[in-house]
Formats: C-alpha cells, structure tokens, sequence
C-alpha cells in the first residue's frame, strides 16, 4: 500500500512538472508574455542602461520582473536583461528587490 500511495504521488509531481511554465505565478494570474504587453512604457529602458526611464514605465510593479525579461514576448521586443534589471533602480523604487537573483542577473 505504501508504494502504491509513493508511485501516485511521484506520477503526480511529474505531471505537475510537465505542466508547469516558468515564471508563472510570479505575475498572478497573467503569464510572463502577456506582462511584457503591458509593458511597453519601458521598452528603451530595457534595451539600453543609458536610456532615460519613462514615468509611465516606473509606475508597474517590479514584482515579475524576471519573468517578464525572460519571456520569449521580451526577448522578441529586444529586451537586454542585463538593462531590464536596473530599471527599478533608475526609477528609484524603494521597494524594488534588491539583491534578487534571476538568473545570471541581479536586482541592483
């Protein structure tokens, strides 16, 4: 009986696995590419680290940021991670995740 109880639940974390998306969850209930959508504000700002951040771009949430630059809907738009990153820093947000770790890159 033990193993049965074991083998269920092994099939059931490999499907949860199979099913899963990464990053989803981070945004709530929108998926990383539909987040990059709406962030079209910030679209300089995340090619280029010198490029000046639009107010309308630091009024969104950094909550999913890291999903949202490693969307494929980002990547096609351009997006540079290592500049997407730094955009709560520019836009001097109190409250950004500093010292987050996503991926390669790191919440300044």
């Amino acid at each position: 009986m033990k193993y049965i109880w074991v083998l269920g639940l092994l099939i059931s974390l490999g499907i949860a696995g199979f099913n899963r998306v990464d990053g989803v969850g981070e945004c709530g209930k929108s998926s990383p590419d539909a987040k990059a959508f709406k962030l079209a504000p910030c679209a300089s700002a995340a090619q280029d680290e010198d490029a000046a951040v639009s107010k309308n771009c630091c009024l969104q949430k950094p909550s999913c940021l890291c999903a949202v630059m490693l969307s494929s809907t980002a990547k096609s738009f351009g997006v540079k991670p290592e500049a997407a990153i730094t955009i709560p820093k520019r836009c001097n947000l109190a409250d950004r995740p500093a010292g987050y770790k996503c991926r390669d890159y790191t919440v300044p």
